[in-house]
């Protein structure tokens, strides 16, 4: 069966990777001339990597993990230090480690909780951990059913100090949606919490060892097209056309410019673009349906990954750090973390700006200078002197994953659509793993599933239609 998939970005290559594996024959077409989508990633002109954002992998991505397992790539990994780590910005240039040690689940996650003396008291640890209580016994059912809630207001029901707050759900808030916790709906960063207590090395965090495009997307690409399949950047989704029975009859594609037109037959098609892309191009008879008309309640959360290259090393360290400023959400020098990107000499720092809706339309120059005022807090002995700043990138990314607010989970849709041969696929569509790297590996895999599926029901054999005498006696009797 031959399936046309509109987006190269993560959740169509996965989609792609595992038609290929029952047996399918997939097209992806991807708009920009690098794939990935939001794990983009180019060079400039001195070679150097530009990033659309800064990703951490985590040991409580299995679906992930099983990915790079069966490409033959998990090497490409760099697993860090067990532990979570936070500035302190009323002690700049200091770190405030949570150590997890190896043992069981979810003991390991509470002692690095109750051994960490830098930030929480006695009394507010205890009052963090009895609040945490509810997500590890009561599960993901209880997750779900705080979406009615702020995350803030979630911990204002639990009891939970306010510092707790400011100190740490407001880092883990930003870097999990970009948003603060008097925004985002409860359940987002209670998800990824019932993951850390509930898996050994759930928290443990990886770095690529290398630009995404290069080290995670190419070899996903080799392996398709190696069984048949194809992959093609600079080409746009552009019109779905449909039959009279309202599903598609082609994707009509077009080059970026518009300039060249063409139309893509298929079996089944796929929409692995972002919400805000596949509503703009929903066809008119489709959007009356209330399947479709849910994504209504959907759309994109702003987002600025910040790279600035420095003329010598800072004092950071081999890991991700929650940066716990206003303005910067996590951020780490890519010089120590990333093979790809190693230079003994010189430090390049990769920051999230987040939340980034009054920050998404200002300039380069002004981002940057903010960022530079934020790090300078961070290391008070080395910016703005002796650092010299030699070069910066400032990658804006207006609509990213789904904005998390309270009761957004109503309307996340389902892979298979009330239309037989369309699909969407994507972190936003429903699955456990939210706005995430690990949420686009995992919709890209059920939407292949879903197409196995509906394909398995169309063909199985339909039972006989009973004759009109069958018909005559049952309504007599």
């Amino acid at each position: 069966m031959r399936v046309a998939i509109a987006g190269g970005g993560l959740a169509g290559l996965a989609c792609a990777k595992y038609l290929v594996d029952a047996g399918h024959t997939p097209m992806v077409f991807e708009r920009a001339n690098v794939l990935g989508g939001l794990v983009a990633a180019w060079q400039d002109a001195d070679g150097d990597w530009v990033e659309t954002g800064l990703h951490a992998f985590f040991g409580a991505y299995p679906n992930m993990l099983q990915l790079l397992a069966e490409l033959g790539i998990s090497d490409r990994l760099q697993w860090k230090r067990h532990a979570l780590i936070f500035n302190q910005p009323e002690k700049p240039g200091v770190l405030s480690w949570f150590d997890v040690p190896d043992i069981p689940s979810p003991f390991n996650v509470l002692l690095s909780i109750l051994r960490n003396n830098d930030m929480l008291t006695w009394e507010q640890k205890f009052r963090f951990a009895l609040g945490l209580w509810p997500a590890i016994v009561r599960g993901q059912k209880y997750v779900e059913a705080m979406d009615k809630y702020t995350l803030l207001e979630w911990l204002q029901r639990q009891g939970i100090d306010e510092r707790v707050n400011s100190d740490i759900f407001i880092a883990a808030s930003k870097a999990l949606t970009f948003l603060n916790p008097d925004e985002v709906s409860a359940t987002i960063p209670l998800t990824a919490m019932n993951r850390f207590l509930r898996e050994r090395y759930g928290s443990k965090i990886a770095f690529l060892d290398g630009a995404p495009p290069e080290r995670l997307c190419q070899p996903i690409v080799d392996y398709v097209t190696a069984r048949g399949g194809e992959v093609h950047t600079n080409v746009a989704l552009r019109e779905i056309v449909l039959n009279e029975d309202l599903s598609v009859q082609s994707f009509v594609m077009a080059d970026r410019e518009g300039q060249q037109r063409f139309e893509v037959t298929a079996d089944a098609y796929v929409s692995a673009m972002s919400v805000d892309a596949i509503k703009l191009l929903l066809p008119q008879p489709w959007q009356d349906l209330p399947f479709f008309q849910k994504l209504n309640g959907l759309e994109g959360v702003p987002v600025i990954n910040v790279q600035i290259w420095f003329d010598r090393k800072l004092p950071t360290v081999d890991h991700l750090l929650f940066s716990r400023s206003p303005l910067l959400s996590v951020y780490a020098d890519m010089s120590e973390t990333c093979k790809g990107y190693a230079d003994p000499d010189k430090s390049m720092l990769e920051l999230v700006l987040a939340p980034a809706a009054e920050w998404i339309g200002r300039s380069d120059e002004e981002i940057v200078e903010a960022t530079l005022a934020e790090l300078a807090k961070l290391f008070p002995n080395h910016l703005p002197e002796p650092a010299k700043v030699l070069k910066t990138a400032v990658v804006k990314t207006p609509r990213s994953v789904y904005k998390a607010t309270p009761g957004r989970q109503a309307f996340r849709p389902d892979q298979a659509t009330p239309i037989p041969n369309f699909f969407l696929a994507g972190s936003y569509t429903m699955q456990p793993y939210l706005g995430s790297m690990e949420g686009a590996v995992l919709s890209g895999k059920l939407t292949a599933q879903a197409i196995a599926k509906r394909l398995a029901e169309s063909n199985a054999p339909q039972p006989p239609k009973p004759s009109t005498q069958t018909v005559a006696n049952a309504a007599t009797a």
